[in-house]
């Protein structure tokens, strides 16, 4: 085990592509940062912009190495996962950096998240709590075992976030889904959560539809 660890990147998403699509950073209105699922890519999490209303936004979707964020599920204990979840987080906070720089500040940048992408989203922004432009954790939740301590510092200072997903997921318990937004209400977020009859692995129509709530409010419209 010694030897596997010491042969690990200690930053493997350091150097991967961060795709730009959408209104270009410097005249874009509002940011969308979007990270993709295990086994996807920000080529497919970008796709979902044509159900999307993003005018004016600027699009930023950051690449995993090996097409994941982390190798074991969202809730092993967290130490399997790393140093892929840390550089993970690193990564989504360099994004949200290049936002920053750009102008746009985090009162208008919503992040969205699809399976393991929604859980590192929701992770990123309750270990980094402040006000955001919103939160959209599309089948995911918080990471860490049943039983992790959810002593988070800081507040979300009202940040919307929606929660959707399958109330049968085969990846992501309902129970887990439960727990993150109850987590997050205390963390100070105006929370939306819904789990949906049967559907399955995927993004609905209604969860596009509280998406464009967000996006449509960070624009100022």
């Amino acid at each position: 085990m010694s030897d596997r660890q010491n042969s690990l990147p200690t930053d493997p998403h350091a150097q991967t592509p961060v795709l730009l699509a959408g209104e270009p950073l410097a005249s874009a209105k509002a940011a969308l940062v979007m990270l993709h699922g295990r086994g996807a890519s920000a080529e497919d999490i970008l796709s979902l912009a044509d159900v999307l209303d993003v005018a004016g936004s600027a699009l930023l979707a950051p690449q995993a190495a090996g097409f994941q964020w982390y190798p074991y599920p969202f809730t092993a204990p967290t130490e399997q996962n790393e140093p892929y979840l840390s550089s993970a987080l690193a990564k989504v906070d360099s994004v949200l950096a290049q936002v920053a720089d750009a102008g746009i500040p985090p009162e208008r940048t919503v992040l969205l998240g699809f399976s393991q992408g929604a859980c590192l989203s929701l992770e990123y922004v309750a270990r980094n709590a402040r006000r955001y432009g919103g939160v959209a954790g599309l089948s995911g939740a918080l990471i860490g075992p049943d039983g992790t301590p959810r002593d988070y510092p800081g507040s979300l200072a009202g940040t919307p976030i929606f929660l959707g997903c399958s109330d049968v997921d085969p990846h992501i318990p309902a129970a887990r889904v439960r727990e993150s937004a109850t987590v997050l209400e205390k963390l100070g977020a105006q929370v939306t959560m819904r789990l949906y009859p049967g559907l399955g692995h995927t993004v609905s129509r209604d969860e596009a539809n509280e998406v464009n709530k967000m996006l449509v409010a960070v624009r100022g419209h």
